[in-house]
């Protein structure tokens, strides 16, 4: 057990796979107590009964401003909020020419509402603690062509650049904001996201992961696919009084895959 976030209190959206739930078993492991949110109640039963008291789950849907508003509330029962990781995401549909209205604010609602009104909700809490962290989930796709769907690119750009301007807003009040953007991490949002993974038998499931991990790895200068764990320790870092300098930054996470391009 860690000591890094002794005393904290986190919110981390989208907790129940993938990076949200190894960044709340690390925030919980360095003495956090941890809210988090997610749409699959098993699967937010379960990370509770592993992790103990320090961690409690909201179920919740971060593409509804109400859900979003209560996830933060549940937090405050704690007495106070010093991280907001802004970490819920999935796949996107719909090609340039193919696109429907629907897909396009599903997008909007998932990948950037989220956190525009994760962010909305927790502000006012941090600002009148004169601290806080918030941690929004980018991606490389934000940055190159070619990592990911036009409409997800798009998204991931909108908040990183939402990133930017909250941090210079918020700096003076004692508020860090700042970006995370992982480059070909194994999760199940290669393969339809962690709603399709959970309807997967165990075997073929740990069998795509495997077959995943390997073609990631082969794809990065760093020659091994990138975990949820190197995305959580990436959090801990923003989140703990190490990071407490750092405002403003998109904090890329991804073996070299960007420096490579597209070749």
């Amino acid at each position: 057990m860690g000591s890094r976030l002794d005393g904290k209190v986190a919110v981390i959206t989208g907790g129940t796979s993938g990076i949200g739930a190894a960044t709340v078993r690390l925030f919980v492991n360095e003495g956090a107590r941890v809210v988090f949110s997610g749409r699959s109640e098993e699967a937010g039963v379960l990370l509770t009964s592993e992790l103990g008291t320090a961690a409690h789950f909201f179920r919740a849907d971060v593409r509804l401003e109400g859900e979003t508003r209560a996830t933060i509330e549940e937090a405050v029962a704690f007495g106070r909020l010093d991280c907001l990781f802004n970490n819920a995401g999935g796949p996107t549909l719909g090609t340039i020419e193919t696109v429907t209205e629907a897909e396009f604010l599903d997008a909007m609602a998932l990948l950037v509402g989220s956190v525009v009104f994760g962010m909305k909700y927790a502000v006012p809490i941090m600002k009148s603690q004169q601290s806080g962290r918030i941690i929004n989930s980018s991606s490389v796709a934000a940055l190159r062509a070619g990592f990911g769907g036009w409409l997800y690119s798009g998204a991931k750009a909108a908040v990183t650049q939402l990133t930017r301007v909250a941090a210079v807003e918020l700096g003076p009040f004692g508020i860090s904001v700042n970006s995370i953007s992982p480059g070909a991490i194994a999760t199940p949002i290669f393969y339809g996201g962690s709603g399709a993974a959970r309807n997967l038998e165990a075997a073929h499931e740990k069998a795509k992961f495997e077959k995943l991990t390997r073609n990631l790895g082969k794809a990065t200068p760093t020659p091994r696919a990138g975990m949820p764990e190197d995305i959580a320790s990436a959090a801990l870092f923003l989140a703990s009084d190490d990071g407490g300098f750092v405002n403003g930054h998109d904090l890329v996470v991804d073996g070299g895959m960007v420096g490579r391009g597209l070749t």
